[in-house]
């Protein structure tokens, strides 16, 4: 089986490569490394793959649409993970142009190319933030997602729509996979954890925004890839699905964890609640579980130690 992985080089993507290598699979990844967070982290996620023989990197962009159907026609693909995304939400709405073109055209792109070439299946990665300020929770797949509150929100809202539409008119088994809160070892920079955990560890400022009781649905990078290979597996028809650990944790207890295990204090900077933030996230993972026999292992005190040990070990070196 050949696997084309866009956004292979970032956190999830490098570690789903990494699996789907170790089990003889053919992996085409795509990544144009920008400039988000530093390219060298993304470089140094995938710098092991690019000893295996059946691992292929292209550094190219999704938007550029005549190197991207070179890839298509150079390979065989089976099946289209498709994590490549400009991420964040705060950020989204600074740069909405950009995350409309990237996170809709790109996307759109490689519907495209699957219709074009044939490819069965295609696993798209979409996000919890569809499902905006929702006040009903744990949140189902069957929620409306009509009304995102940030740009981010509301590209990852197209991508699914765009993905039926592919779906019903060409035949392409599509799964929409809604993460919640992917943490982990090399998870980026730019998230909360590992923003959190060099903030104090350096000794500097923690920027609150709000009270501190907003409440997000941490997941496990492990618990994700078994549900994305899942997934994957038994992509049929048109399906989305929640990924999460279907528990939350408040940030300030998050801060405590990371105050525990680095044994160091957090110096907290309180701040207004942010626009485009959403005071909770909850996943309901009961269709997960009975259609993609999803179970998440990793809990969440576990995770946090496996996170601070790699950070200790490796994280602290990489670059902010």
């Amino acid at each position: 089986m050949a696997y084309l992985v866009t956004g292979g080089a970032g956190f999830i993507g490098s570690h789903l490569c990494e699996r789907l290598v170790k089990e003889g699979s053919e992996i085409i990844c795509v990544d144009n490394f920008n400039d988000f967070y530093d390219p060298l982290i993304k470089r140094r996620n995938v710098e092991g793959l690019q000893k295996k023989a059946n691992f292929k990197l292209y550094e190219l962009d999704i938007l550029d649409f005549p190197k991207l159907q070179a890839v298509f026609e150079q390979n065989d693909i089976d099946v289209i993970i498709h994590l490549a995304a400009r991420a964040g939400v705060r950020p989204s709405i600074k740069e909405p142009l950009l995350y409309q073109e990237v996170n809709v055209r790109g996307t759109l792109n490689l519907l495209e190319l699957a219709r074009r070439f044939n490819v069965p299946k295609f696993v798209f990665a979409s996000s919890s933030s569809v499902y905006g300020n929702n006040k009903k929770v744990p949140f189902s797949e069957q929620d409306n997602v009509d009304n995102p509150v940030s740009p981010y929100a509301a590209t990852k809202k197209a991508g699914e729509l765009l993905a039926y539409t592919y779906h019903h008119l060409y035949d392409i088994s599509i799964s929409c996979i809604r993460f919640f809160t992917v943490y982990g070892p090399r998870q980026r920079p730019d998230m909360a954890i590992h923003k959190f955990t060099k903030l104090i560890d350096q000794g500097k400022k923690v920027p609150i925004f709000g009270d501190g009781n907003s409440q997000r649905d941490y997941t496990y990078i492990s618990d994700i890839i078994d549900g994305l290979c899942s997934a994957i597996e038994y992509c049929q028809g048109y399906e989305i699905y929640n990924l999460g650990d279907s528990r939350t944790v408040e940030l300030k207890e998050v801060i405590q964890h990371i105050e525990n295990l680095l044994n160091k204090k957090a110096r907290l900077d309180f701040k207004p609640f942010q626009a485009g933030d959403v005071w909770i996230t909850y996943a309901d993972i009961s269709k997960a579980k009975a259609q993609l026999k999803y179970q998440p292992k990793i809990m969440f005190e576990k995770g946090m130690q496996n996170f601070i040990d790699w950070y200790k070990s490796e994280g602290r070196n990489l670059s902010a």
